[in-house]
């Protein structure tokens, strides 16, 4: 006889579930006994609902096994569903059976554990509540980026992470061997796919990319996921003012459909659904005025770090546009600005409240001698990039992207301390597991 399926535990807390009978089935996150009573908390992916079994219901071998199921231990319930005040939502689960499906080990995640302890045990870790609210978040937001894209008819490519060439620096990129020949694990793919803006005009990848930083912040990872957008006929206007509305959009995206995510993580979502463009712009040379005037030790030709970003933005409640900066400070591959050969048109979003860089885009030179002569200046060797150069060749349109590091969007819109937090499994110069 085929057995009746389990059901969500959302369904216990459906207005006609009481007296009904139910099948539920899940990790138990908390159990105590007391006298002939026990109690387990149970959760599985739509909630958690308290479920009570009696020692005379359960039967005495029953009872005993049940009590003795670990956090974490996995279980099937049948029972039927009662008002309770005193259990979580008001409802609970009158068991008439407890089946361990695996009673599972004494659980080894407890608090104040160290840091380092906690990500070698990250693969447990990240059952607690506040990492299902952040990676249910993640997914709405990355559903966000999807339907804004989709509706600004942007269409999804799927360019490769293994390249032959180090697009934005050697010695940031991660170099393997690769059948005899070097290759490089992407740093942006960026190049191949203003490659495919000829027959598409609009297009965006989401994938993996990799910085061989040794930077160890609050906001680096050496692994994260990249958001990447190439769209034809357009200009650094055009360029912010895309950059902004999507951002926007997936603000109020997950706003609107994680609220009770975003209260458990500390983050009210009427602050990311009062957040609307357009995003305060000003120029590299302003903003170096800034920081000199907060006596910051800075110059024209100064890159701006964490401390320069953060001294900017501090007071923000917006993010921020930086535009037109130095040519030395960017890649090859940016426009010299019309108005000042010294800068290019390029911009960098800044997260308010000190948050830092979120969102990098420039428009993008089109002169294939002007992009060969850039190419020599970063010491790398103009062959290998022909097959970019060929872009320039055959067709070559006004056009403009930008690349958007998920993770430190999502750590500014949660508040989080460390970019870590927002990724499962995070990769560091001192981290490669799990």
């Amino acid at each position: 006889m085929t057995e009746p399926p389990s059901e969500p535990i959302v369904h216990v807390f459906r207005p006609d579930a009481i007296g009904r009978d139910v099948r539920v089935r899940g990790w138990v996150q908390k159990s105590r006994s007391s006298g002939g009573i026990l109690f387990l908390l149970v959760r599985d992916r739509t909630g958690i609902a308290q479920a009570t079994a009696r020692r005379d219901a359960l039967g005495p071998d029953a009872f005993d096994a049940a009590e003795h199921v670990q956090v974490e231990g996995a279980v099937r319930i049948v029972g039927t569903v009662a008002d309770d005040r005193r259990a979580p939502g008001g409802r609970e689960i009158r068991a008439r059976s407890v089946e361990l499906i695996d009673p599972g080990l004494p659980f080894p995640i407890f608090a104040d554990q160290t840091e380092e302890y906690r990500l070698d045990k990250r693969h447990l870790v990240i059952r607690s509540a506040e990492h299902v609210a952040t990676f249910r978040i993640k997914a709405e937001l990355l559903r966000a980026f999807r339907e804004f894209l989709d509706r600004e008819e942007v269409l999804e490519m799927t360019p490769p992470v293994l390249s032959g060439n180090a697009a934005e620096g050697g010695s940031e990129a991660f170099r393997f061997d690769y059948f005899g020949r070097p290759g490089f694990l992407s740093q942006t793919e960026q190049l191949y796919l203003e490659a495919l803006l000829a027959p598409h005009e609009r297009v965006y990848a989401l994938t993996p990319s990799f910085r061989a930083e040794k930077s160890r912040t609050p906001r680096h990872l050496t692994e994260y996921l990249h958001l990447e957008v190439e769209l034809a006929w357009c200009d650094l206007a055009g360029l912010l003012d895309f950059t902004e509305r999507m951002i926007v959009h997936a603000l109020h995206a997950i706003a609107d459909r994680r609220p009770e995510e975003l209260e458990r993580l500390g983050r009210p979502p009427r602050e990311l659904a009062a957040i609307e463009p357009p995003f305060p712009r000003i120029r590299y040379a302003e903003a170096i005025e800034r920081l000199r005037r907060a006596g910051l030790p800075v110059a024209w030709g100064s890159d701006l770090g964490s401390a320069e970003e953060r001294a900017l933005t501090l007071e923000e409640r917006r993010p921020l546009f930086v535009t037109h900066y130095p040519r030395e400070l960017k890649a090859f591959y940016m426009l010299p600005s019309p108005d000042d050969p010294r800068t290019v048109e390029a911009a960098d979003l800044l997260g308010p409240e000190g948050y830092g860089e979120l969102v990098g885009g420039s428009c993008r030179e089109t002169d294939v001698a002007r992009l060969a002569e850039r190419i020599r200046a970063t010491g790398s060797d103009v062959a290998e990039y022909d097959w970019y150069l060929d872009l320039r060749r055959h067709g070559s349109v006004p056009h403009a992207g930008f690349g958007l590091g998920v993770e430190r969007v999502l750590r500014w819109a949660l508040r989080r301390e460390h970019i870590r937090e927002t990724t499962p499994f995070p990769r560091t110069p001192a981290r490669l597991t799990p």
